[in-house]
């Protein structure tokens, strides 16, 4: 489960947080956002399919008709501080993580830029460049092309990526789309965020994690949208109770749960017993609170439930070959999430 490879510098002790569980609350960041979604005066020829109104996974232009079939671009950006102690590992997640918020759309990503903050007078830069490579790597591995970035000097390292896709505007994956009657499968097991921060806090290096964080998302996404799928979003820094519950908001749903079914990685029970959880899980867990009937699962399932994980699975409205069906959407009832 674990190895005792190190490096000279632990990446994870510059930073406050790691990976996605640093991101903004989501209640808080709600609160900025609020108000913010009228949308501006902007070209007819590239009317905007998916914004801010949803709190979907990216957005999603329509491009001008060009005599062939018609296509959207999917834009977004993701970067966080060090989710593990290697720093080629850590470019291969964050940039897997990155290129998740394409997928999760229906997208197939093209041109990534990267975007690096680095302590220039405290790393050397000899782990930026590895961190760069392991980007690099995992881009190339999408057939995604990296067309250079921007970099800062910054107190706390930093890496990821701003990433432009294309996708067919009648077969996108949205988070506003599902229907009761639906099954819910889960492509990834949970427990990436309390594995990270087990490694944060004792340098334990947990290989399932890391192989499953570089793991790419796209055969899952190919697989949704073969089987029919509309209805998806990736499972990232709200948790898996966080992003259920802005799926089955916005889609006018109630997400039943069957927490049996729900898949972990190994050692992630014992990371939650020995108390490795992050603020940004409690936090999840706090934010829908007022929006989950618990039932009688226990407090260090719910943890996990709403684990702030980095690089994620997709969570499909819909059947997906080889992965777990974790609940169904039913119609909407008092609250958004039940577990069972």
């Amino acid at each position: 489960m674990t190895s005792a490879r190190e490096t000279p510098l632990r990446l994870t002790q510059f930073a406050h947080g790691g990976g996605c569980a640093c991101k903004i609350p989501p209640g808080e960041l709600e609160d900025v956002l609020g108000g913010l979604t009228a949308a501006l005066p902007a070209p007819s020829d590239t009317p905007l399919l998916v914004g801010l109104a949803s709190g979907d996974d990216a957005a999603v232009v329509t491009l001008p008709a060009q005599g062939g079939a018609a296509q959207a671009m999917v834009s977004t950006a993701d970067f966080f501080t060090p989710v593990v102690d290697d720093p080629y590992d850590w470019g291969r997640i964050a940039a897997a993580n990155a290129l998740s918020d394409v997928y999760a759309m229906g997208g197939r990503p093209v041109l990534a830029v990267n975007l690096l903050a680095w302590p220039r007078d405290v790393l050397p830069f000899e782990l930026a460049r590895e961190v760069l490579r392991g980007g690099l790597e995992i881009a190339a591995e999408a057939g995604c092309h990296v067309g250079g970035g921007h970099s800062v000097d910054d107190p706390e390292p930093k890496y990821g990526m701003a990433v432009t896709g294309l996708a067919d505007p009648e077969r996108l994956l949205r988070n506003d789309t599902g229907r009761p009657g639906l099954p819910l499968s889960l492509t990834k097991p949970l427990g990436l965020g309390v594995l990270n921060n087990r490694h944060k806090a004792t340098g334990e290096r947990f290989e399932q994690a890391v192989a499953t964080m570089v793991a790419l998302n796209r055969d899952a996404a190919a697989a949704a949208l073969a089987g029919g799928a509309s209805c998806a979003t990736d499972v990232t820094g709200f948790g898996l109770l966080g992003h259920l519950h802005k799926l089955a908001r916005a889609s006018g749903v109630t997400a039943v749960i069957d927490t049996a079914a729900v898949p972990y990685l190994d050692g992630a029970r014992e990371a939650v017993r020995d108390g490795y959880v992050s603020g940004g899980t409690r936090r999840n867990l706090d934010w829908v609170t007022p929006h989950t009937d618990f039932g009688g699962t226990d407090y260090g399932t719910r943890l996990l439930l709403a684990d702030a994980q980095t690089s994620g699975g997709l969570l499909v409205a819909g059947q997906v070959p080889g992965a777990p069906v974790i609940g169904e959407l039913v119609p909407r009832g008092p609250h958004s999430v039940v577990l069972r």
